[in-house]
This record gives structure tokens, C-alpha cells and sequence, in this order.
């Protein structure tokens, strides 16, 4: 019974950093007062011991210790920012350096002008808040604080802006697919051997069937997101580059490659160092 207990706080303890990075000290530390002040607390109630320090550390601690890195979370409630949906904070996954933080502010600054207004720059995923070289998967890059994904711009099938909201329930894996004669690059990669390539599709759920990409803005978005002196490099699918007639700003939009995946849910973007 004490080897099943065990194996079960490495496996919650490996789980946790993998996904959140620092949620496996939390459990170690909550789990380590309970062992030895309060050994007759039930399993329920040290889990909602658990949750409950979990996220006071997330939004008091975490913030202040990340900072002495120089990294910044990105705003959960702003007037032109905002995360695709609150897993990404309570996850850690939206922790940048001060650089690209400002790059952010600086192109969701057209949001508070007319005829914006209402409009944000929705966030996926970004970084954790410490470490540079600690993996944020599933993401091959996003380890450094200076890279992260943001959404596309999406309407109402009538036309009028979605208020922020966007057909995934996790912001990825609903996908502006390739049409015509455009270039199938999912095919072509998944062709050469790199079948992860279209694995977000699966995770996809599309929870607003009638929303529709907003191409303009979408475009727009991504010209502005290049235009920024800072930014060294931007990710979109080479097919939406074509459809929705993005210019290539100083050379920065490059193709990611087969090995990542696929660029036509979201825009990844990152600062040079």
C-alpha cells in the first residue's frame, strides 16, 4: 500500500511539472505539511488544500519569483489583451520576457482606437515563468520566453465581429485548411514521414460552428505582428501567406518546418535576444 501511495504522488508530481512546471513543488510542499501536521486529513480535503494554494501561488508568488528572470505574465484581464481561455494561466503557460511582454502591449495598442474597440489580442500558449531550456510541450521552442502563439481574428458567419471568441475550445486545432490550388503542405509533410504534423487536429473541438476567419484582420494582425522592430521571426501556414496576401515584412515570415506542426490555426511569433 505505501509503494501504490508513493507511485501515485511521483506520477501527480511528474504530471504537474510537465504541464505547469512548478505545480509538482506545490503538491510536494502541501502534501509534506499534511504528512507531518495533519496525517488523519482525508485525501479530499488535502486536494482542496491543494487547489486552494495552488492558485494563491499562481497569481501572488509566481508572478513576483519570475519577475527576478525577467519575465512578465501576460494580462489575464486588460483592455487589449486577453488569454484564449483562463487554463492557460492557471497552467503557467502565459509567462513571456519583458521584451516580447511589450511587444504585445505595443500591437494590441490599435485595439483601443476606433473602429476596435471591443476587439483583443487573444493568447495561446507562451511560456513557463522560469528556466530558460525547460520544455513547454507539446511545443518544440516555446522554452525561452521569447516566442508565443497567438489566435486568429474571427467573425460571425453575418459578418459582425465574435466579440473574441474563436470556434476551438482549446484556441488550437480548427484549421483554415488549404483549398484549390493552394500549397497542401500537411500533405506534403505528412507525405515525407512526419505524421505529428496535423496531430492538433484530433484535439480540436470546434465549439462555434458559425464563426468564420476574419481574413482581413487576420492579415492585418500579422503585418502588424512583423512590422515591430523586435520581432525576429513569424509562423503561418504558407497557404493562408498566399490566400490572405501577407506581405513578408524584412524577410521574418519563415516556413516552421515539417517537424513542428501545422500554422493554420494560430500565428507564432517570437523576439530576438
Amino acid at each position: 500500500m505505501k509503494f501504490l501511495k508513493g507511485l501515485f504522488h511521483v506520477l501527480i508530481i511528474i504530471i504537474l511539472t510537465i504541464v505547469t512546471q512548478v505545480g509538482g513543488v506545490i503538491w510536494i510542499i502541501v502534501f509534506a505539511f499534511f504528512k507531518w501536521c495533519k496525517p488523519e486529513w482525508s485525501l479530499w480535503k488535502r486536494l482542496c488544500v491543494f487547489c486552494v494554494v495552488y492558485i494563491f501561488t499562481v497569481f501572488t508568488i509566481i508572478p513576483t519569483a519570475a519577475s527576478i528572470d525577467n519575465r512578465r505574465m501576460l494580462p489575464v484581464f486588460h483592455e487589449t489583451i486577453q488569454p484564449h481561455n483562463l487554463g492557460y494561466v492557471f497552467l503557467c503557460r502565459n509567462y513571456v520576457k519583458g521584451d516580447l511582454y511589450n511587444v504585445i502591449k505595443d500591437v494590441s495598442a490599435v485595439y483601443k482606437e476606433s473602429p476596435y474597440l471591443g476587439t483583443k489580442l487573444v493568447y495561446l500558449d507562451a511560456g513557463f515563468p522560469f528556466i530558460d531550456g525547460f520544455p513547454l510541450l507539446p511545443h518544440l521552442s516555446h522554452n525561452d520566453g521569447r516566442k508565443v502563439d497567438v489566435a486568429f481574428v474571427y467573425n460571425e458567419a453575418s459578418g459582425t465581429s465574435s466579440h473574441n471568441s474563436h470556434p476551438s475550445l482549446i484556441g488550437y486545432g480548427i484549421y483554415e485548411g488549404p483549398q484549390g490550388n493552394e500549397v497542401n503542405q500537411t500533405q506534403i509533410c505528412e507525405d515525407a514521414g512526419y505524421w505529428q504534423y496535423g496531430y492538433a487536429g484530433a484535439l480540436g473541438i470546434n465549439i462555434n460552428h458559425e464563426l468564420e476567419l476574419n481574413k482581413r484582420e487576420t492579415k492585418l494582425l500579422t503585418e502588424r505582428i512583423q512590422s515591430h522592430h523586435k520581432v525576429e521571426k513569424v509562423f503561418i501556414e504558407p497557404h493562408l501567406i498566399t490566400r490572405l496576401g501577407i506581405k513578408n515584412i524584412n524577410f521574418k515570415l519563415r516556413f516552421h518546418g515539417c517537424h513542428a506542426v501545422r500554422h493554420d490555426d494560430h500565428i507564432h511569433f517570437q523576439v530576438d535576444r
